[in-house]
């Protein structure tokens, strides 16, 4: 978030990691390298030394072993720990939070209700759904709102995690749809891209031409559809010609069911996510 004298509100807050998985590093090399805030700023409260040291070196930032430590000289807490240890996690800092912090939820299935009954009153708690291409800064985010959580904390956090990709608003009824969607999704692509490699290969490719033949096609295609704002179908029509190779190719895919398998791995996915977070 930027203020009219160009300043980053960023670089004037201090943001603590509770949690320094593969997610929260890749964000913090994401804020970091986009000079969304200072090294000074940043400090990352995880229980693994190894991991701790290498954050530390490669960035320059402040760890520690103590998730209040950390906590108490934050402005902004990134929650980053598995969903079977965020009560106990939440419990312990609750009472190192500073009045006005806010709290920024990456754990998959914990909903809002259950952070905001933890942490004191009037607390801003955001929740997120990131997905793991953010580990190349290429991730799709999915950011709802918790009671307390105005416009300007929306913001702040956008700016976080543009860091590694593109985010999008929505309400945290949505968010198990994410899941299915864009927190799911990279699953099914990579299914897509195996298979694609393996019929260039049986079609005579060597495996290393095949694969990067496939990833290179699916990344391109998506950068397509993002860059020109064109609907997919459109520019589906535009490759496949009267009596062509590709509509051949297309009429397969459509025999194989593949655009309702799909959708149905999406569906099953946001299923599984609204079960799980009932338990």
């Amino acid at each position: 978030m930027q203020l009219g004298n160009g300043t980053n509100v960023m670089n004037e807050t201090k943001i603590a990691f509770v949690g320094a998985g593969n997610m929260a590093s890749a964000l913090i090399q994401g804020v970091l390298s986009r000079e969304v805030c200072d090294p000074s700023s940043v400090i990352a409260a995880e229980p693994s030394e190894p991991r701790r040291a290498r954050l530390q070196q490669a960035h320059g930032i402040t760890v520690t072993d103590d998730n209040s430590t950390a906590v108490r000289q934050s402005d902004v807490v990134v929650l980053a720990v598995k969903p079977q240890v965020f009560q106990g996690v939440l419990e312990e800092i609750s009472g190192a939070l500073r009045p006005g912090a806010l709290v920024i939820s990456i754990a998959a299935g914990v909903p809002i209700s259950k952070i905001e009954r933890a942490v004191p009153t009037g607390t801003p708690v955001v929740r997120t759904m990131p997905n793991t291409p953010a580990l190349v800064g290429e991730g799709a985010t999915a950011i709802a709102a918790g009671t307390h959580a105005d416009p300007a904390h929306i913001d702040r956090v956008c700016n976080l995690f543009e860091a590694v990709g593109t985010t999008i608003v929505v309400s945290e009824s949505l968010l198990d749809a994410v899941t299915g969607l864009s927190g799911s999704g990279p699953a099914f692509v990579f299914v897509m891209i195996e298979a694609l490699a393996d019929a260039g290969v049986q079609e005579g490719l060597d495996r290393a031409s095949a694969q990067k033949l496939a990833a290179q096609t699916v990344l391109g295609a998506a950068k397509l559809v993002l860059e020109s704002g064109e609907h997919p179908g459109a520019l589906k029509d535009r490759v496949a010609s009267p009596a062509g190779t590709t509509i051949a190719g297309l009429r397969a895919l459509e025999q194989s069911n593949v655009r309702a398998a799909l959708q149905n791995a999406v569906h099953q996915a946001a299923q599984r996510s609204r079960e799980l977070a009932k338990k």
